[in-house]
């Protein structure tokens, strides 16, 4: 039953694109990962990876690319191939260039190439409002923290070493929590409209859930969809604009469907030459940029 009414269609969609690849047989996953793959050679494999899959497993999580990286080998290459290995990782809601690696040297190699900050990694995001200024470095350390609320939870936050002092508006410096890990994020403006900004972000650092922590409460600018990161103290949906509510023909009620709008643009490894990958924008991501009139960059 596909509702008549677009705003409803895209409203299903929305609803449908967490669930779709959980609910698959592996073997479908494996399938849909090898459609996905944009590049290979005999070191690695380069996949766009798709919305709402995990990397990793847990509870509650049907299917996640670790589990299938060994049927993925044997579609790619034949019976005998070994599975793939894990370079990095996404969060289960960012889409884009992911790289896997076929034997385990050569993931230990592309490992080492991520810590020692050699991969040059590019991310777009749509965010609500528009970052001041339009272009920068967000430095903040982060760490991990529990929050206590009627349901308690962790999350990620920032761990600033500097604070204003309330009696003079003086900067000081504040001591340096141990389990925080320092955090660069670089990000420049492509686009806004519709009290939302499309963001070009380049993670110099990999900690865990970076680029939305620091886009959440480093420049008051969520991720449009991260609704984990919208407030501090509990677990809400995000609480949207009237006019970005009004452009994606959306209810408030709604705004628990919207997807996190995270994607893994490009990614340059240096592996002997220079290789660069880009993966272009899911659907749903392009549908929203076109809703919110923000203008798809042309590269």
């Amino acid at each position: 039953q596909i509702p008549k009414d677009p705003t409803q269609r895209w409203l299903r969609e929305l609803a449908a694109l967490s669930q779709q690849l959980q609910q698959v047989h592996p073997n479908v996953l494996a399938k849909i990962l090898k459609q996905r793959t944009v590049y290979q050679n005999e070191e690695i494999v380069v996949i766009d990876k798709p919305y709402g899959v995990p990397v990793h497993g847990g509870p509650g999580i049907k299917n996640c690319i670790a589990d299938v990286l060994p049927i993925l080998a044997k579609m790619l290459e034949n019976m005998k191939a070994e599975p793939l290995h894990l370079c990095h990782r996404l969060d289960k809601e960012t889409t884009g260039v992911m790289v896997l690696a076929r034997s385990k040297e050569a993931a230990e190699k592309i490992r080492v190439l991520f810590k020692t900050r050699q991969v040059e990694k590019i991310y777009w995001a749509v965010v609500l409002g528009d970052p001041d200024p339009v272009e920068g470095v967000v430095e903040i350390p982060i760490v991990e923290k529990e929050v206590q609320s009627h349901q308690s939870h962790y999350k990620m936050t920032l761990a600033p070493n500097y604070r204003l002092c309330p009696e003079d508006g003086k900067v000081v410096k504040i001591r340096k929590n141990r389990n925080a890990e320092s955090a660069v994020t670089r990000y420049r403006r492509l686009a806004g409209a519709s009290a939302c900004s499309l963001l070009e972000l380049q993670p110099i650092t990999g900690v865990k859930h970076q680029i939305r922590v620091h886009l959440a409460y480093g420049l008051g600018c969520p991720i449009l969809g991260d609704h984990k990161y919208s407030h501090w103290s509990k677990l809400a949906p995000q609480k949207l604009p009237e006019l970005t509510l009004r452009r994606l023909k959306l209810e408030q009620s709604k705004a628990r469907h919207l997807p996190l709008h995270l994607h893994a643009h490009r990614l340059r490894l240096p592996l002997g030459q220079p290789l660069d990958f880009v993966c272009k924008l899911p659907l749903f991501f392009q549908k929203t940029l076109r809703k919110l009139d923000l203008d798809i960059p042309k590269d």
